[in-house]
């Protein structure tokens, strides 16, 4: 069906007509499309695009641009033609009406009480307003700025109270009045009972005050405000027949606070002018329009009640906006289309003040900016706000009163002023912050405009003060007034009074300075003489306080040396003196001997020290979640800490008698952690951990008898004690639960496994038992051929026992057969306490001589020996997940000495995370510049050792999931590598480097027919160096090779520094390194041997030439350090700017280091030999702290520096926590984890004369 016909339109009728023709002739050259195929193309419906082509009104932009698109038009051409109809329309007037009509809105002008006529939406608000006045004598109205208070008073309130019925309510006079920056004035005037604004009733003086703000922005005297407040507030005597009526911006309300008083009649006494409704505000837009005659569009209407909805301070614009429109009117239709021509809502206010500035001349330009920056006050932590003037003082030096009264006339005609008798004032304050060239007007000179309302104020003092010399400006005011404002450009901005106020003040200030001068030649003469005489005195001080300076720091470099070596050689033996020793070192002078010793007490694994106890520490577990640890001590009490503060949380106290203490043998939890039960001299006990009281208790032996009791949890959650007759009793019943079938006589050791069915128990005829608890027989006898079993411990699963037994030696069983697995010797001395860490690879064993030592079951070797205790080792407890270690120790013959527990971190000694590599044996490690990444590299050998398959692989380093794998086609993956701004990858296959993008995972350039084992990228990323088939330099955007260099030996190490200056290649097995130019592949330099002299090529016959081979190269971050890794087992420091060797750090004589790598900050030396990793301090060339490495060959750290990738030779890789302490770290550690100063036998043995005081 065909559609209906189009009406024509004739263009030569207006704007709107001939814009429409236009449309439709676009539409007819398009083909002459369907509307429905327009609007499946415009997202606009059919009726929409019909009617922008109607001719009856014009479209607004988005549609009329979304007709263009449809029909294949030029959108930018298309705005400007809309653009040009806008204004067209706007001044076209067909009829003729209105012309030179009075505007029924009042744009950033506020209403008048004339203009009550035309004041609508407040009607509610001006209801509340007339009760408040009519119940408070005193009352206040608070608003933001632009919610219309200043309008609410005069075209709202005030007419309402002139025609009151009520006679009281009507005011026999009113004044409406604004503070300004003269209180003193305004005093007058509200003294004065009549005048303008009279009322006509017979009821109390109303005295309105608008702007109330102004006391606290414009008046800078506490006192003249105070009395001007306190006038005000007489209002509140009826005798007076006053009422004052105050509006004031909300964000001042604290201010108001600042007066005792006001805040007083203020508390119930003021009324909050809050934004309008939707019904209010469609009646300020509508009502005014409809007095005068005219009609708004309803899409008109309803844009501007969306938009002004909820917009702070919106109401001005509204009427600016309502204004500019109303003058683009389309006869008598206020329009959409006038309102877009008017800039909008947030447009309409900048457009008008644009359009008058545009007009001004140059000179006419300088006058506005001066003019309207002098009535703005600039806000201190507020607002700015607007400052009412003089029109004389806008009449500075540098301008004429003619050219003055030409730019306040233009803004006063664009109601962006107003005139108020001898006032000006800016209209409203929402000019301030719509119009972004004021705006940037009063950014750009904040603090010059306060300096210049300081300026005024005092200058107009000065003047009342009949110009008295000592109100003129002095010292740091004068200096900041005089750079802001002394100069011809400056004082342009100044009034005639500023301008002698300051004249004068300089005028002061020069003959000051004048007299200060001769003052000063008088004296040159005397002291240039008395400087002679004491320049020699100086000369001779100085040089006798340096040279005492020198000594003292001679004297107290030499005692930290001797105090740093003293702590080195106690660590061993005593770890909290020689902590203590370290720091008093470091603080008596950092040498680096005293550095290295603090690093070394630092990386003792003592986090702090608990003390309370008065007795031996015999028995120490942690509750299943690790928050809590308790302590069972022969001072017959049980402990129960908080091991993250250190703090006790309570203490379970035992029954002492005649004997002496309740001495407690042995403390476990149950599996839920709210279970708790306890062995003591004679009973067992279940308590009520939240109350400290014991819910149930069993006698478990003869108390004449020495027997050994203990306590454990069963599978079924049951609290269970052995008793010395050989009964394992419920101890929260009494009952017994099981009678051991053997040997019984629980002598030396008693052990629960984990889930509470098997007992281990010892005797002193070296043997140990394992009991069924189910049947209390005898499952096997452990026969120890070493000596008496003095400890038993039972490792996680239950499924290994190990026996301590006297001689020190440790023996592994399998509870499962009876059989020995394994034995742990060492020269220490009787096995006191053993426990297992939670995997089951760590058994920590307390022992006689004071020590903990842990053992890795995985080699049998005592990998780490803890010191400190100077005590028996009694107790040993490892925390849930293994990283905490709580030992207790004896108490001496006296039943005190050095009691307590100290907590050991013992996760130092384990990887963060621990990954699987698939793919086969790993190659190589890299993180990403950003460190979100990093990738591995990775080669499987066929089991015929014919074929090789490879793969690379990128990782989440938060999740340490693999993100993507890159393996099709690879058979060849060595190093890997990230580019400097982590978009490339480079990698090689088949002995060929490739370039991936990272982001898409594809390859982006292989460079071609080079055989490639070693790369390095530029730090610019421009330039991959590879060495392999000689030495090339490749061009990184293009894969063509910029440098060739056949003759480099296949398999030299690769560093590019990080300066970009240099790269480093090697010699093979010569040793040398070669520090090339980046830009020729050019040797630049050679660094020689340590004795100076270079090895020379070639050297076939030399039989040690193979130990100076260089494997691998790092250069420190800053590039003036290369560390290079020799097959002698050495790393050596070279400087690059010099040549010379720095340093030989000596890493291993059985393994050579292979791995080299800097942290980011350069503060840390990687370095992994065989199965070792180390992080040395290059700054005091000092290992401070050691890994497991497993056969490490790879190492990375992460951008932040805080964690080391290690990888070895097959397919594991470990994440280490690499961050090291700083000095005053390590102090804080190490005072926090020893918890204690010096003993006064201490300082007398090691600081004799030194003078008393703490070290932490």
């Amino acid at each position: 069906m065909a559609g209906r016909r189009e009406v024509p339109v004739d263009p030569g009728a207006g704007p709107v007509q001939r814009f429409a023709f236009e449309l439709r002739k676009l539409r007819t050259e398009a083909g002459g499309l369907t509307y429905r195929a327009m609007a499946e193309q415009a997202g606009y419906s059919i009726t929409t695009l019909s009617q922008a082509a109607g001719g009856e009104q014009l479209p607004t932009l988005p549609v009329a641009l979304a007709f263009v698109r449809a029909c294949g038009g030029d959108p930018a051409e298309w705005e400007i033609r809309w653009h040009q109809a806008v204004e067209e329309a706007a001044a076209f007037d067909p009829e003729n009406d209105g012309a030179g009509a009075e505007p029924p809105y009042r744009g950033l002008a506020r209403f008048e009480t004339d203009d009550s006529g035309l004041f609508f939406g407040r009607d509610r608000l001006t209801a509340d307003l007339v009760d408040l006045v009519r119940r408070r004598r005193f009352a206040a109205v608070f608003g933001p700025s632009g919610i219309g208070k200043s309008s609410l008073l005069r075209a709202g309130l005030i007419p309402v109270l002139r025609e009151s019925e009520e006679p009281d309510l009507r005011p026999s006079a009113i004044r409406i009045l604004t503070p300004g920056d003269q209180l003193s004035r305004t005093h007058e005037l509200l003294r004065e009972g009549s005048g303008p604004g009279d009322g006509t009733g017979t009821g109390d003086r109303l005295v309105v005050v608008d702007q109330f703000e102004e006391v606290f922005t414009l008046c800078h005297d506490p006192a003249e405000r105070a009395r001007f407040i306190d006038l005000l507030l007489t209002a509140r005597d009826p005798e007076n027949r006053l009422r004052v009526l105050v509006a004031v911006r909300a964000d001042f309300y604290g201010r108001c606070a600042e007066h005792r008083e006001l805040a007083e009649a203020l508390g119930d006494a003021n009324l909050l002018a809050g934004p309008m409704s939707s019904t209010e505000l469609r009646e300020v837009v509508v009502k005014p329009a409809a007095a005068a005659g005219l009609t708004v569009e309803r899409a008109l209407t309803t844009r501007l009640v969306e938009e002004i909805t909820d917009a702070p301070g919106g109401l001005p614009l509204l009427s600016h906006v309502l204004l500019e429109t109303w003058r683009r009117r389309r006869g008598k239709t206020l329009t959409l289309a006038g309102y877009e021509a008017a800039g909008g809502l947030d447009g309409a206010i900048a457009k008008t003040a644009e359009d008058v500035h545009s007009r001004f001349t140059e000179g006419e330009a300088a006058t506005a900016r001066r003019v309207l920056l002098r009535l703005i006050s600039p806000g201190d932590g507020t607002p700015d706000t607007r400052r009412p003037a003089d029109r004389a003082e806008l009449e500075t030096t540098g301008t004429g009163r003619e050219e003055v009264a030409q730019v306040l006339e233009a803004l006063t005609r664009a109601r962006l002023l107003t005139l108020d008798g001898p006032t000006v004032e800016v209209a409203h304050e929402a000019l301030l912050t719509a119009w972004p060239r004021l705006r940037g007007w009063i950014e750009e000179d904040r603090d010059r405009l306060r300096a210049h309302r300081q300026l005024t104020e005092a200058a107009r003092a000065w003047e009342e003060l009949g110009r008295d010399a000592g109100a003129l400006y002095r010292g740091s005011r004068l200096v900041t007034a005089r750079e802001y404002f002394a100069g011809p450009r400056h004082t342009d901005d100044l009034t005639d009074q500023e301008a002698a106020f300051l004249t004068e003040g300089l005028a002061a200030l020069d003959q000051e300075e004048r007299a200060r001068a001769r003052t000063t030649r008088r004296l040159r003469v005397l002291v240039t003489s008395l400087a002679c005489l004491l320049a020699l005195a100086l000369t001779a001080t100085t040089v006798a306080y340096w040279q005492r300076q020198s000594a003292l720091d001679a004297q107290r470099a030499g005692l930290s040396r001797q105090l740093a070596a003293q702590s080195a050689a106690l660590l061993d033996s005593d770890t909290d003196l020689a902590s203590l020793l370290a720091i008093k070192a470091y603080r008596t002078s950092p040498t680096r001997e005293a550095t290295r010793s603090l690093y070394a007490a630092a990386a003792v694994p003592l986090e702090r020290r608990l003390t309370g106890h008065t007795g031996t520490v015999s028995a120490l577990t942690y509750s299943p979640d690790g928050k809590t640890l308790a302590s069972g001590s022969f001072d017959g009490t049980v402990r129960l800490w908080d091991p993250a503060t250190g703090r006790t949380r309570k203490v379970l106290a035992g029954r002492a008698d005649a004997d002496g203490p309740d001495l407690v043998r042995t403390v476990a939890f149950g599996r839920d952690g709210r279970t708790f039960a306890t062995s003591h001299g004679d009973d067992a006990r279940l308590w009520n951990l939240d109350t400290g009281r014991v819910r149930a208790s069993v006698a478990v032996r003869d108390p004449d008898d020495d027997n050994m009791a203990a306590v454990g949890f069963d599978h079924d959650g049951r609290a269970l004690a052995v008793t010395e007759a050989g009964q394992v009793l419920d101890v929260a019943t009494g009952r017994v639960a099981t009678t051991l079938q053997g040997p019984t006589g629980l002598e030396m050791a008693v052990a629960f496994s984990p889930d509470g069915r098997t007992l281990a128990t010892s005797t002193r005829d070296h043997t140990a038992h394992l009991w069924d608890l189910d049947t209390g027989r005898v499952l096997f006898a452990l026969k120890s051929s070493t000596g008496v079993v003095s400890s038993l411990a039972f490792d996680s699963d239950g499924k290994t026992l190990a026996t301590g037994t006297e001689d020190g030696t440790v023996h592994l069983w399998d509870v499962a057969d009876g059989k020995q697995r394994t034995t742990l010797t060492s020269a220490s001395s009787r096995v006191e306490s053993m426990a297992f860490d939670p995997d089951g690879r760590t058994l920590a064993a307390g022992s006689y001589d004071g020590t903990v030592r842990l053992w890795d079951l995985s080699t049998g070797r005592a990998d780490t020996t803890l010191t400190g205790h100077t005590r028996p080792v009694m107790s040993v407890a490892f925390d849930p997940d293994g990283n905490e270690l709580a030992t207790g120790n004896e108490a001496d013959s006296f039943g005190g000495g050095d009691v307590g527990i100290r907590l050991w971190n013992v996760g130092t000694n384990r990887p963060r995370a621990t990954l699987d590599v698939p793919g086969g044996d790993l190659q190589s490690v890299t993180f990403s510049p950003d460190g979100d990444t990093f990738a591995t590299s990775s080669v499987r050998m066929s089991a015929d050792f014919r074929d090789t398959t490879a793969s690379v692989r990128l990782w989440d380093t938060a999740t340490r999931r693999t993100r993507a794998v890159i393996d099709k086609g690879l058979t060849h993956a060595g190093p890997v590598l990230f580019s400097p701004d982590g978009r490339t990858l480079a990698l090689t296959d088949d002995a060929r480097a490739q370039l991936w993008d990272v982001r898409t995972r594809r390859q982006r350039i292989t460079l071609p027919g080079r055989f490639v084992n070693g790369m390095a990228f530029s730090p610019d990323g421009r330039t991959l160096v590879t060495v392999g088939d000689g030495l090339v330099l490749w061009d990184t955007g293009t894969g063509r090779p910029r440098v060739e260099l056949p003759k480099v030996e296949e398999g030299s190490p690769l560093a590019f520094s990080p300066t970009g200056d240099v790269f480093a290649t090697t010699g093979g097995e010569e040793g040398e390194i070669r520090l090339r130019d980046p830009a020729t592949g050019r040797v630049r330099s050679t660094l020689t041997e340590p004795d100076g002299r270079p090895t020379p090529e070639g050297a076939q016959d030399d039989p040690f030439r193979w130990f100076r081979q260089v494997e691998s190269m790092a250069f420190s971050p800053d590039g003036r350090t290369l560390a290079s890794a020799n097959s002698d087992g050495t790393v050596r420091l070279w400087n690059t700017g010099t040549g010379d060797l720095d340093a030989t750090l000596t890493v291993s004589l059985t393994e050579g280091p292979v791995a080299l790598a800097f942290s980011p900050d350069g503060r840390t030396l990687a370095t992994a030999a065989g199965s070792t990793v180390r992080l040395w301090d290059t700054t005091t060339r000092y290992a401070r702290a050691t890994f497991p490495g497993g056969g490490a060959a790879r190492l990375a750290f992460s951008p932040d520096g805080r964690t080391l990738a290690v990888g070895d030779h097959a397919d594991r890789l470990r994440l280490w926590d690499a961050a090291l302490p700083l000095p005053a770290e390590a102090v804080t550690g190490i005072c926090r984890a020893v918890h204690r100063e010096l003993t006064r036998q201490e300082r007398a043995l090691y600081l004799p004369d030194q003078e008393s005081g703490g070290v932490c």
